[in-house]
C-alpha cells in the first residue's frame, strides 16, 4: 500500500503534538481551528525506496502480537518513516493504526518490558516467533500452542519440561514498566506462580508488585522528572488539585514532593498516577510548568488566573497553537513584574 501523497488540510490538536516541537506547524497569529498548514520551509527529505519498503513491513508489524507492535513503532517513530505522508508520529498513529499517544507509549513501553522478562528467563527470540509473540525457544523450536518458553541446553529433565511463561498483551507487563529490569523478571515469575503456572492477568501483577512494595519496603518507583496526575481520593489536604498535573521533583519511601504550577507540594503515591510520558514529553512538561509558575506568581485578574490553572489541568503533553499564544501574551503583559 503506497503512503497517501502530502496535502494541505487543516491544523487540529492532534497534528501539533509534536513531542519536540508542539507548536511548529502553526503561526503564532494564526487561530488554530482554522489554520492552514503549508509544506513547512525545510524541505523533508522523501522516503527512499527502502526506507518506503521498511515502512511497510514495520506497519504489518504493528497489527500483530503487541511486543511486535511496539518494537515496529519504535523503529517507524526513531527513523521518522512516517514523514513521507504525516507531519507529526501522533497524527500518524492515530490516521494509519487508530492509536491514541498513550496506546503508543505503552506498546512501546511493553515491548521493552517483554524483551527483559524474555531475557532474564534464558528465553531467546532468535527463532521463529508466532503471531500472538508467545513462542520462545533457546534451540529455535517453536511449540504447537505458542505459549511456552524453554531452554534446551545443559539442563536435567525437569528444567527442560520447565514451561517458560511469557506475556500476551500489553496490559499484563504495563504495570512493570517503572521498575528495574531485574525487579522486572522477579514480579513476573512471582505472578506466574500465583497464576499456577499460566499466564497471569494484569490484576495479578498489579497485586504482586503493590505486596512486594509494602512488604519490603523498597522505594516507590516514580522517578524525578515523572509527570504525574494527583488523586485527591480522601486527602482533604489536595483539595482543588484533582485532576491537575504535576512533575517528580524528589523521591521519598512512600511519597513524591511534586511541582504544579503554584508551588511545592508532598503526595503520597497512592495519591499520584503516572501519565506515562516519553522523556521528552516530560522535559516539555517542565518548560510549560515554569512558563506558568513564572506568571502565576504575581498579582493577575481573575480572568487570567482561570487561564494559567485550567493549563494546569492539561491531560496532553504539550500546548495547542492558540494556548500557547495566550500565554505569551500573558508573559509579555507581565514581563515587568515577573522581572521584579
Amino acid at each position: 500500500m503506497n503512503p497517501p501523497p502530502r496535502k494541505r488540510k487543516k491544523a487540529t490538536s492532534a497534528a501539533s503534538s509534536n513531542p519536540g516541537l508542539p507548536n511548529s506547524d502553526i503561526a503564532s497569529s494564526e487561530d488554530p481551528s482554522s489554520a492552514i498548514i503549508d509544506v513547512p520551509a525545510v524541505e523533508v527529505p522523501e522516503l527512499t525506496e527502502q526506507e518506503h519498503s521498511d515502512r511497510l513491513h514495520l506497519e504489518r508489524k504493528v497489527e500483530r502480537a503487541f511486543f511486535e507492535a511496539g518494537k515496529a513503532l519504535m523503529e517507524l517513530r526513531d527513523r521518522r518513516l512516517y514523514r513521507s505522508s504525516h507531519r507529526t508520529f501522533e497524527e500518524y498513529c492515530q490516521e494509519r493504526f487508530g492509536y491514541t499517544h498513550r496506546r503508543v507509549n505503552y506498546l512501546i513501553a511493553g515491548s521493552v518490558v517483554f524483551d527483559n522478562i524474555a531475557t532474564g528467563t534464558n528465553c531467546s527470540q532468535n527463532g521463529e516467533v508466532d503471531e500472538m509473540g508467545t513462542n520462545c525457544f533457546q534451540n529455535d523450536e517453536v511449540g504447537e500452542k505458542g505459549t511456552n518458553c524453554s531452554q534446551n541446553d545443559e539442563v536435567n529433565k525437569t528444567q527442560t519440561n520447565r514451561p517458560r511463561i511469557l506475556p500476551t498483551n500489553e496490559g499484563q507487563v504495563r504495570p512493570l514498566a517503572k521498575l528495574e529490569p531485574q525487579q522486572q523478571i522477579e514480579v513476573w515469575q512471582r505472578a506466574v506462580e500465583e497464576a499456577k503456572g499460566k499466564v497471569p492477568s494484569a490484576r495479578i501483577v498489579t497485586d504482586v508488585v503493590q505486596r512486594i512494595m509494602e512488604r519490603t519496603k523498597i522505594p516507590n518507583t516514580y522517578q524525578v522528572g515523572e509527570v504525574c496526575q494527583i488523586l485527591v481520593k480522601d486527602n482533604p489536604d489536595l483539595r482543588g488539585k484533582g485532576g491537575c498535573w504535576c512533575i517528580v521533583v524528589a523521591v521519598h519511601d512512600f511519597s513524591c514532593t511534586v511541582k504544579t504550577w503554584d508551588g511545592e507540594l508532598t503526595v503520597g503515591v497512592q495519591h499520584l498516577k503516572s501519565y506515562e510520558y516519553l522523556p521528552q514529553e516530560c522535559q516539555q512538561m517542565l518548560l510549560i510548568c515554569d512558563r506558568i509558575s513564572r506568571v502565576y506568581s504575581t498579582e493577575l485578574e481573575e480572568s487570567v488566573q482561570r487561564f494559567l490553572e485550567s493549563l494546569g489541568k492539561l491531560k496532553r503533553s504539550y500546548l495547542t497553537g492558540l494556548e500557547d499564544k495566550v500565554l505569551r501574551i500573558v508573559e509579555i503583559e507581565y514581563e515587568d513584574a515577573i522581572k521584579h
